[in-house]
């Protein structure tokens, strides 16, 4: 497929900016093109496991493209210390990545090829014991620093996406990795505060459903205090996380409420007049919130202050039968909202441009739904069952490519959390 990419080049943080006047840092490449980059491998078992990661980072970003040259660092890529610009050139790299292990760091030295000169010296630190989930957590940050340093935008590959299956939270690296188990049953809709530390999630109770926050550090578990009985479902945290916007069910219909996750009573945000109001997205910016409603007799995208006032259709009122677009999430950087939509009897994602209302169809194959933003704002995690079974997959948007992220048999509802805190 036509991948489109316009190139940027990476500006100097302040402080190294007022250390060094005049010094551009970032790769230089021409605008339309994915820059090619070879990255040399580190022997021993911890340093081939690195260069795995790292090298399949950078792929899945879809903002460079990994050249594989093999072998290691070499005369065949450097003149001792000095990389071989002239054969990489050859190769077609606009950047070279050398890794190196040392002392409990994992280091990366980024050259521009054609400019012939190191454009930055990345590191972090690698916990002891090996390829464990928080030393391969360790490795994705310096993946996602390097993929800025290259393009200006820094990966996601230090990033954890929630999901259910068989009715339990589960987390999942964003490579696939370390499926774990973070609720016990009757888990629907997890959802991340935007700090990364908390999901809110329903649980089912006799009493109806509840919304429940675990913490995820100490693995504290509390239920929101406005949600004791009755419909509770589809949370989502306000940009503070001080509060949850839930759907309640009454008598009547279905409405969105908003409550402090600290106590208190829930204030009412829609009034859909029996119809069903439900899956709240609420934007970057805190002030608004996206929601499915079926007001019309069909689930449609509409828009709201989060006081409730001045409520808008966000898409064209469908009122065949097969009209259906439910289920959206506000990207990070607030330009449009995924969400499904119904197409020939057959669900598909979609995403549409806050700024001209044009929808794009991300997806054809099989049932496709319940996406989920990136922190990058270009990449989304969605259900399909394209192989057979309900799985997790992630699209990029700007090319269309498609991976498979879990092989679980009932993966589903997957909410893509932040990018994991730095450490020192």
């Amino acid at each position: 497929m036509r991948r489109t990419f316009v190139a940027l080049i990476v500006a100097l943080v302040a402080a190294r900016a007022q250390a060094q006047p005049g010094v551009r840092i970032g790769l230089t490449y021409a605008p339309g093109v994915k820059p090619g980059v070879v990255l040399t491998l580190v022997g021993g078992v911890l340093g081939d496991s690195a260069s795995v990661i790292v090298r399949r980072d950078l792929d899945f970003g879809d903002r460079v493209t990994v050249i594989a040259a093999g072998g290691t660092l070499s005369p065949a890529t450097t003149q001792g210390k000095v990389p071989n610009y002239a054969l990489l050139a050859k190769l077609g790299a606009a950047g070279l990545v050398q890794l190196e292990i040392a002392n409990g760091r994992l280091r990366s030295t980024v050259h521009d090829v054609g400019a012939q000169r190191v454009i930055d010296t990345l590191s972090v630190a690698t916990p002891a014991g090996g390829p464990t989930r928080a030393w391969r957590a360790a490795v994705h940050r310096l993946s996602d620093e390097v993929e800025r340093v290259l393009t200006g935008t820094a990966g996601v590959a230090s990033s954890r996406m929630a999901y259910v299956k068989a009715g339990r939270t589960w987390l999942v690296d964003s490579d696939g990795a370390f499926p774990e188990a973070v609720s016990d049953g009757s888990a629907l809709s997890p959802a991340w505060r935007r700090d990364g530390g908390a999901l809110a999630w329903t649980t089912l109770t006799s009493a109806g459903s509840r919304i429940q926050i675990k913490e995820l550090a100490s693995g504290r578990v509390q239920s929101l205090v406005a949600t004791p009985d009755g419909l509770n479902i589809t949370p989502t945290w306000t940009n503070d996380g001080n509060a949850i916007v839930y759907a309640h069910g009454l008598e009547n219909g279905t409405d969105l409420w908003i409550a402090s996750v600290t106590g208190g009573e829930a204030r009412r945000v829609t009034v859909g007049r029996g119809s069903d109001n439900t899956s709240p997205t609420v934007s970057p910016d805190g002030r608004r919130v996206a929601f499915t409603s079926g007001r019309t007799g069909h689930p449609d995208l509409y828009v709201a202050d989060l006081d409730g006032t001045n409520t808008d259709a966000l898409t064209d009122i469908g009122l065949d039968e097969d009209s259906y677009r439910a289920g959206p999430d506000w990207s990070g950087d607030g330009r449009a909202i995924a969400f499904a939509t119904r197409i020939s009897g057959q669900f598909q994602v979609a995403v549409l441009s806050l700024r001209d209302r044009a929808v794009r169809v991300l997806t054809s194959d099989g049932k496709n739904e319940d996406p989920s933003w990136a922190p990058d704002g270009r990449h989304l995690v969605f259900t399909s069952t394209r192989t057979g079974s309900s799985e997790l997959w992630v699209v990029d948007s700007e090319s269309g490519r498609v991976r498979q992220l879990t092989r679980d048999r009932g993966a589903r509802l997957a909410a893509w959390g932040p990018r994991l805190p730095a450490t020192p």
